[in-house]
């Protein structure tokens, strides 16, 4: 799975993101809609990471979601 589908099912993942990082707000949910990069930039102000911090929480949450949920097959 790539972050692609991640952004693109970001509904059905948000649970999993929200019950992760759980000090982020709603309205931070309501900005970050699937992207990556915003939801390492509110991980990071919110939980006071270092930048590189934060984009690794955010690849080790993706890996486990790889991990849980079968690959994609159609395109």
């Amino acid at each position: 799975m790539h972050w692609d589908e991640i952004e693109g099912k970001w509904n059905e993942f948000a649970g999993s993101a929200r019950a992760h990082w759980a000090k982020l707000t709603d309205d931070d949910w309501k900005s970050i809609t699937g992207k990556k990069e915003q939801l390492a930039a509110r991980i990071q102000q919110r939980y006071g990471l270092e930048p590189g911090e934060a984009g690794k929480q955010v690849e080790k949450w993706a890996r486990a979601l790889m991990e849980s949920v079968p690959v994609s097959k159609a395109k």
